[in-house]
């Protein structure tokens, strides 16, 4: 199974708008990132987590013609603001497929009423079809088996995902014991580690080595990272052993 990282940055990107700041200005490539998202293929299975507002320059860039579903952790802009541009992925394959809660579809529907009114028909319309996951079921994409992780961004309870012996917790703030045990023997996680100082939403960069060091994966990716966080190069070199920063168009094998 192939992971790509499609962007790794948190909600505003880097650089930001109008930022001086020494790593929004960085002429280092990895230190320029893309709303977060990620793209897992596997024989005869590709999916991406997170559908944000850097998508059509993600699919340009990864090459993807083609998508079995997009899978959401939640509902805010940063990782669902691109839905529109799934328009021809559905045009050239037919309508494709949205794993998210209940509540999560609830907010796409209202936000991009067009996609799912059927009342409303245009050329060009992109086409959609709303699939409600769980967070304590597993489901099932082209006979792979994917487990939601109820973890907390805040006070929003949101998802992460396990596939194989690969996971992926972004805008984690909070993660339950019982959750905890869904994560064992895990041969790569991603996790999100925005910055050094505390965040009420966010783990820092402590809390998510905290984590690392409970789980103990064969290697880890940091990932929604801010520009508060560092170059990216100094902060890796003060990382532990198999854990490393995440970069756009990254790809690691599992």
């Amino acid at each position: 199974m192939k992971i790509t990282f499609l962007g790794t940055g948190t909600s505003q990107g880097i650089p930001v708008i109008g930022c001086d700041h020494p790593v929004c200005l960085s002429k280092n490539p990895k230190d320029k990132r893309l709303r977060s998202s990620v793209l897992i293929q596997d024989e005869n299975f590709q999916i991406v987590i997170d559908c944000g507002p850097d998508f059509r320059m993600q699919m340009l860039q990864s090459g993807i013609n083609q998508l079995d579903g997009i899978v959401f952790t939640h509902e805010h802009s940063d990782h669902t603001a691109g839905l529109d541009d799934i328009r021809q992925f559905s045009h050239k394959h037919g309508a494709l497929s949205l794993y998210a809660e209940s509540r999560v579809l609830n907010d796409l529907h209202k936000r991009f009423e067009y996609i799912f009114n059927n009342d409303i028909i245009y050329e060009g319309k992109p086409q959609a079809r709303s699939i409600q996951i769980e967070a304590q079921k597993t489901f099932e994409i082209k006979n792979k088996t994917i487990i939601p992780i109820a973890i907390m961004h805040g006070d929003l309870p949101i998802l992460g995902f396990r596939i194989d012996d690969f996971a992926y917790l972004t805008d984690i703030s909070y993660i339950s014991p019982s959750e905890m045990e869904k994560l064992k023997g895990l041969s790569l996680l991603v996790v999100d580690a925005l910055r050094l100082e505390p965040h009420y939403t966010h783990y820092n960069l402590a809390q998510a080595l905290d984590l690392v060091e409970e789980l103990s994966p064969l290697q880890t990716y940091l990932t929604h990272i801010s520009h508060r966080l560092g170059f990216h190069d100094e902060v890796e070199k003060l990382l532990p052993e198999r854990v490393y920063l995440s970069y756009d168009g990254l790809e690691v094998i599992v």
